[in-house]
């Protein structure tokens, strides 16, 4: 009895030692896999760094990261080094994301990511003080983050044809210096508020959306000089348009305006405008004009066909008030 127990002990401590050494065995295996898979990394990111480096161009002593049509799906951290860099360019490569880390090029002052399949904006976007120029369009963002109103020195924004956006956070009426803001191709049913208080605001496109109507609070935009509403469903024109003292280009092609207001020949600076292809209550049509080229400057100004409009509307008393046919107006508070 005595040497079966003594016989049991001895085959159990053996079997103890021997997987202790299995364990440690499997231990080093595993801190040399790791080890071996943090220099693969480390050799990776310096062969990144390297093909990175040889994409830095200085342009009127700016400096410049410049890729197009290469695969970079994701940047490697080791890009922190070039944190001088002034301007990406990264166009057509495949990027799927903003690296987290973009908020510690504080000497960013454009940011060009067009031509991607980005989804996301990252919030440490916020940091980039100094950035200038936010080029994103192209891509496949939904929203955006009221970070952005942060970035206190940008002037121009643009999201055209990412598909998806349909508002704005209320913050970004904060980028006191944004001068021109493209939203062209995107899900906008209506001017968002944060838009409408834009106070340096020169130049907007919303072309390709889905707007219905105008709010009358679009009178606010004061500094507008041009404006970009073609391809939506616009049905019907404010009177306060004719307060867009600054506006003098104004594309209205491709919507469903029946009317157009009468108060609009006050617009002193208006130098271009185009109503084509809406179904306007009036036919009207303008003399034949001997010159060729002063033909087609007013089929491209569109501004005799819309004074000439107005004439006949008012002979024929035929306006319709946009606030009455729209008692819902879109007030710029929300």
């Amino acid at each position: 009895m005595s040497e079966n127990v003594v016989s049991t002990g001895a085959v159990n401590a053996v079997k103890e030692v021997w997987e202790k050494r299995i364990k440690k065995l499997n231990e080093d295996l595993k801190r040399e896999k790791e080890f071996q898979q943090k220099l693969v990394r480390i050799w990776e990111e310096r062969v990144c760094l390297t093909k990175l480096r040889e994409k830095v161009t200085k342009e009127d002593g700016r400096v410049i990261l410049k890729i197009e049509k290469e695969e970079w799906k994701t940047l490697p951290s080791s890009l922190l080094k070039l944190n001088q860099l002034q301007e990406w360019q990264l166009h057509r490569i495949g990027l799927l994301k903003i690296p987290e880390f973009i908020g510690r090029f504080q000497n960013l002052i454009v940011l060009d990511l067009s031509r991607n399949t980005i989804s996301e904006i990252p919030r440490g976007i916020g940091l980039l003080t100094r950035l200038q120029e936010l080029i994103l369009s192209y891509n496949r963002i939904k929203t955006v983050p009221m970070e952005l109103s942060y970035c206190a020195s940008l002037e121009k924004l643009e999201l055209a044809v990412n598909r998806d956006i349909s508002d704005l956070p209320q913050e970004l009426s904060n980028l006191l210096k944004l001068t021109h803001l493209d939203l062209s191709m995107n899900l906008f049913t209506t001017i968002p508020p944060a838009v409408l208080n834009m106070p340096a605001l020169e130049w907007l496109d919303m072309g390709s959306n889905r707007l219905k109507q105008l709010p009358d609070t679009i009178e606010r935009m004061q500094n507008l000089h041009t404006l970009w509403l073609q391809r939506n469903e616009i049905t019907c024109l404010p009177e306060t348009i004719s307060s867009m003292k600054n506006l003098s280009t104004l594309v209205l092609s491709n919507n469903k305006l029946q009317d157009i207001p009468v108060r609009m020949e006050e617009m002193t600076n208006l130098r271009f405008v185009n109503f084509r292809d809406n179904p306007l209550k009036l036919e009207v049509t303008l003399p034949p004009s001997e010159n060729t080229d002063e033909e087609e400057e007013r089929e491209l100004f569109g501004l005799q066909f819309m004074h000439t409009y107005i004439q006949e509307s008012r002979r024929a008393g035929n306006q319709v008030n946009c606030s009455a046919t729209s008692p819902n107006s879109i007030d710029a508070d929300g």
